[in-house]
């Protein structure tokens, strides 16, 4: 409901090796430019104001472009993948209970499986295959 039937044709037709975003901005900016010469905007102000929040928008479509079109390297996931295993590891060592047959106060309890480091673990892991 955005586009015409002749407007859409045209925009199939476009050739262009990206994305396409950039069309309906620039078309925007010739309707805009046209009406202020045929004064149904009355003031350049105010197609100022219209342009500058259109080019506003269109960075941020470019900025979403880029980061859609560069891909994360493959370096970073490996990173985080050790990171995570690391991780993990150094916590399965470091929070292990005290023995109980030494004597420590206020280490009554002596637990065999550290729940909640192997529910952190799963929750890091299940985020990295994300």
């Amino acid at each position: 409901g955005f586009m015409t039937r002749y407007e859409r044709k045209i925009f199939d037709d476009l050739k262009s090796p990206h994305l396409k975003y950039w069309v309906p901005f620039v078309w925007f900016g010739n309707l805009a430019t046209k009406a202020r010469k045929e004064g149904r905007i009355r003031d350049s102000v105010d197609l100022q104001t219209l342009m500058n929040e259109m080019n506003k928008y269109r960075s941020w479509c470019s900025l979403l472009f880029g980061y859609d079109w560069v891909g994360i390297p493959l370096v970073y996931t490996q990173v985080v993948t050790l990171a995570v295993y690391t991780f993990f590891f150094a916590c399965l060592i470091g929070r292990q209970f005290l023995d109980t047959d030494q004597g420590y106060q206020g280490h009554d309890l002596d637990l065999y499986i550290p729940i909640f480091t192997l529910l952190q673990f799963f929750f890091y892991a299940g985020w990295l295959k994300v």
